[in-house]
């Protein structure tokens, strides 16, 4: 006889611990299981006073209580901290499935010494971040944010005659070269939106290969010196970190508009408020930062006229929710049946 799964399903308010157990029992209906559902809480900072895991809720305590309540051998999360301390503390533990892009909530090494698979979920919410960029560059382009705090907010009818004047008016994405960097599972996505918008897209990835959509460009240089607008896809990595700074934005059109909604320490915020106050890009729109929350007094708030902040939303939607649900329940069916792993960091 099949021996029975015990799963905890570890969610939060937006990957539901029920989007989960449906996902599973919908992959599982041929074999036996349990699952047990854990609402953790999300956090606005990094878990622990030492950073063994990233972007975790602080719920190591309730995370150890439910896996070792059922004895289980699955755990399935979207915050859940899994270190170290839950790894030895829950033996049983077998499989760790992050309804993440990475597994950051996840001590590696331990899971190793441990003998614990660990999956994530790639590209859940790679259709939600792409549609969200290009609303960020549209409303940057056409300064959409700020006509609407002056009929909504300020009740200013008059006040939007500023934007029928030839110097304040926005830009069409008609005919406009925009620059991507990066050609990614986001990238590639945002580049078929824009040429179908008529934009002259132009793309750098020295990474990517074969047929783009847009005009390949051999180096950074000439596509920061040839674009109107930059839009950010690149993956954060030492060679990434601070790509866009000081002189490279010096390399823009003068006029320019920059749009990030990839990771925040791509672009070096200092020099973007030092380009916004000279005038050289005229504005930027961006939903990630250097430090997250965007800490009070940061110079981003000084340019509301011109530029477009948003608290890390891009990958948020019920469609991204749900995919990481069926995702992560994928894994642990092929775990259950004993396929091999899509998603396996170990």
């Amino acid at each position: 006889m099949t021996e029975t799964l015990r799963v905890v399903a570890a969610g939060d308010h937006f990957v539901l611990p029920s989007l989960i157990t449906a996902a599973i029992a919908e992959e599982l209906r041929e074999h036996p299981f349990t699952v047990g559902e854990l609402e953790l809480g999300w956090p606005l900072e990094p878990f622990g006073p030492v950073a063994e895991v990233e972007e975790a809720s602080d719920a190591e305590d309730e995370v150890i209580d439910a896996l070792r309540d059922c004895g289980a051998q699955v755990l399935v999360t979207q915050m859940g901290p899994v270190t170290e301390r839950v790894l030895a503390t829950c033996p049983d533990l077998r499989l760790v499935v992050v309804c993440r892009g990475g597994p950051v909530n996840v001590n590696l090494d331990a899971a190793k010494t441990h003998d614990v698979r660990v999956c994530f979920a790639p590209g859940r919410n790679a259709a939600a971040t792409a549609e969200f960029t290009v609303g960020m560059m549209l409303a940057a382009l056409r300064r959409i944010p700020q006509a609407h705090d002056l009929l909504a907010g300020q009740g200013s009818w008059s006040g939007g005659a500023a934007y029928y004047t030839y110097e304040h008016s926005g830009l069409e994405l008609e005919d406009l070269p925009v620059g991507l960097v990066g050609y990614g599972a986001v990238g590639s996505r945002v580049a078929r939106v824009l040429c179908a918008f008529g934009a002259r897209v132009m793309v750098y990835d020295p990474y990517v290969h074969g047929e783009i959509h847009g005009l390949r460009v051999g180096t950074l240089d000439e596509l920061l010196c040839r674009s109107q607008v930059i839009t950010l896809h690149a993956r954060l990595t030492p060679e990434t970190r601070g790509l866009i700074g000081a002189r490279e934005l010096a390399l823009l059109r003068p006029g320019a508009v920059v749009v990030n909604v990839a990771r925040g320490p791509l672009l070096d915020e200092d020099a973007l408020c030092d380009a916004l106050d000279g005038g050289q890009v005229a504005a930027a729109a961006l939903d990630t930062y250097a430090r997250e929350p965007l800490p009070a007094g940061a110079r981003l708030f000084g340019f509301a006229d011109r530029v477009v902040l948003t608290p890390h939303l891009g990958g948020a939607s019920r469609a991204v929710a749900e995919k990481a649900a069926r995702i992560a329940a994928a894994e642990v069916g092929r775990w259950a049946r004993r396929e091999p792993l899509a998603h396996s960091l170990t």
